[in-house]
């Protein structure tokens, strides 16, 4: 294998290593045991209400620390160390996870929000160091290793995590309580371990680099003039508001649909597996999604997949049946990744030629750390009704909100 291609798996290896905290821990896990260990002691919309401020609380720091320090660290030459003191953040935290006793809810809510601080901070500076493993031309490429491999290394140790909780004796543990705190210790190490490629082999290429105090102010000025310049470009602000909306209803459906189903009285085991189903789906379905756009076109293809999120989202509140959460399942499985690929190519239509890749700095900030307003809209209106299926329709405004500002928005194309 030659070094170029040896960078290339080394950088991609990264989304192996840290896909199985979003999986096992974001989506899967911690909401269970939140409600089942930690915040036994609460009323259901009580709890719902802790997770979604958690998750919110996390996205709304990244979201206001990530432009800066993105800025910052292209000017010093830091992406790869703030890449590895933030994941090591959220190795760390999610380690603790398991160390957390039964009742600690307000503990193991903080270790939660710290961890994926450390998960999308990491984010912020894997992804800007594909610039420099990616040949040029060959950038989507690159990216798709990545994104696949993260589908398959999350859903791989996801599944072994199930087959723990589902099977604990088997393994030599005491209860699945044991299982879910050993798949937390599990995940931190899968991903240290997985990261040390990329920390070996990738680093920065050679050149200009000013102290950090002289980035930090440079830094700021870029950010300022990013949103000034923004701000010029009608159609690309329309974009982002409406991207940021809808989005953040699609982070929200996966940060909150294990704590929604068993709100409505689903079993642990359904929702494990509707998990599964949906983690395998994901990937291949992105690709038959993005085949069935090229006569819809972007806009109409992000639109049909919204049409399906709030379908899903009415569905949700009013279904009783486990059949019918599998086939929320199948749902999302096969609209989630098509949200995400074609708002990335309609995005492309809106910015300018020569300042394209610093308006897709911003883009996926704001893709990567939506998911402010959902988990605490929903917990806060499931709380103040007593009925979590109210809270899942307030999502309803994030889709169609989003909705509206696209269908909003003019391309060349348009004119």
């Amino acid at each position: 294998m030659t070094p170029e291609r040896r960078r290339i798996f080394a950088w991609a290896f990264y989304d192996w290593a840290n896909s199985a905290y979003a999986t096992v821990v974001i989506a899967g896990f911690f909401p269970l045991f939140f409600r089942d260990y930690w915040g036994s002691g609460l009323e259901q919309a009580e709890r719902t209400f802790w997770l979604g401020a958690a998750n919110s609380a996390s996205s709304l720091l990244i979201v206001l620390l990530a432009p800066l320090l993105g800025a910052v660290a292209d000017r010093a030459g830091l992406r790869r160390r703030f890449l590895i003191r933030f994941a090591l953040l959220g190795i760390l935290a999610t380690a603790t996870l398991a160390l957390i006793g039964a009742g600690q809810w307000g503990f193991a809510a903080g270790a939660f929000a710290v961890a994926t601080v450390g998960f999308m901070g990491a984010n912020v500076f894997y992804d800007a160091l594909i610039t420099e493993v990616a040949p040029r031309g060959e950038g989507d490429r690159v990216s798709a290793l990545g994104y696949a491999l993260g589908y398959l290394g999350g859903g791989i140790l996801f599944a072994g995590c199930v087959a723990l909780v589902l099977m604990p004796e088997t393994f030599g543990l005491a209860d699945r309580a044991a299982a879910v705190r050993l798949s937390f210790l599990l995940t931190a190490v899968w991903w240290a371990v997985f990261s040390i490629p990329l920390l070996r082999t990738v680093g920065e290429r050679d050149g200009p680099r000013v102290p950090f105090g002289q980035a930090f102010v440079e830094g700021a000025a870029q950010l300022l003039q990013t949103l000034r310049d923004i701000r010029k470009h009608r159609q690309v602000a329309l974009f982002l508001g409406g991207y940021f909306l809808y989005i953040d209803g699609v982070d929200t459906v996966v940060r909150m649909a294990v704590d929604y189903g068993m709100s409505i009285g689903f079993g642990t085991n359904d929702l494990i597996a509707a998990l599964l189903l949906v983690q395998f789906i994901g990937f291949p379905a992105t690709l038959v999604f993005g085949r069935l756009a090229r006569p819809l076109g972007a806009r109409g293809g992000i639109l049909l997949a919204l049409a399906a999120y709030a379908g899903a989202t009415i569905w949700a509140s009013t279904m009783s049946a486990t059949w019918e959460f599998y086939g929320l399942a199948v749902t999302i499985g096969l609209v989630q990744g098509g949200v995400q690929a074609l708002s990335r190519s309609f995005f492309a239509r809106l910015v300018p030629a020569d300042c394209a890749a610093e308006f897709f700095g911003f883009y996926n900030m704001m893709g990567k750390f939506a998911a402010v307003i959902g988990p605490v809209l929903v917990g806060w209106v499931g709380w103040m009704t007593g009925d979590p299926r109210i809270g899942i329709l307030s999502l309803l405004l994030l889709f169609g909100g989003g909705a509206l500002l696209l269908m909003r928005v003019r391309t060349p194309a348009d004119t």
